[in-house]
């Protein structure tokens, strides 16, 4: 009996959060419906918001957090969604849509303020969250934010000495 009554639950709370996040997105198209949807993604202040507030948190230790070391990751983060198919670029537009949309911001990543509100010990909770759900989308979506940040970061150059990678070898330039 307890399993039945379990099974119900856990069947209730996946389509009040299936509703929950199709109505997030219902809202979000509906507010920016003025966007070209198959324009390349440009990074708005919302996405900025969340990034801001991630960037520091995956590149712990990596970078000192200031405007400028934010700024610079937020146009490598741009430039490696550019270089990305615009299929996959509208995918990341709907993930940064959903993570600044307050119900969906709540449900999603458990912050009930705004992104620049949130404190490092939220964002890295909700990181982690994402990075073990149970859900592999979670997982990806963790994963997609984790890859474009250190992927876009350590893609210069000038960031290999923070991790002691000297660089290709010279037999392969």
């Amino acid at each position: 009996m307890a399993d039945i009554q379990s099974r119900r639950v856990f069947l209730k709370a996946g389509l009040i959060g299936t509703l929950t996040l199709t109505a997030a997105g219902g809202l979000y198209r509906f507010l920016h419906n003025g966007t070209d949807q198959s324009a390349a993604f440009r990074m708005n202040q919302d996405a900025k918001a969340v990034l801001t507030a991630i960037i520091p948190v995956v590149l712990k230790g990596a970078i000192v957090p200031t405007v400028e070391a934010i700024d610079t990751a937020l146009h490598r983060v741009q430039d490696a969604i550019s270089g990305l198919p615009l299929s996959t670029q509208k995918e990341i537009q709907d993930l940064f849509g959903l993570l600044t949309l307050a119900p969906s911001r709540r449900l999603l990543a458990g912050l009930t303020e705004e992104w620049p509100q949130a404190s490092p010990e939220q964002v890295q909770a909700f990181l982690e969250g994402w990075r073990n759900h149970r859900f592999a989308l979670m997982q990806s979506a963790y994963h997609a934010l984790h890859d474009l940040i250190t992927g876009s970061w350590y893609a210069d150059e000038s960031t290999w000495q923070t991790i002691g990678y000297p660089g290709p070898m010279k037999e392969l330039s």
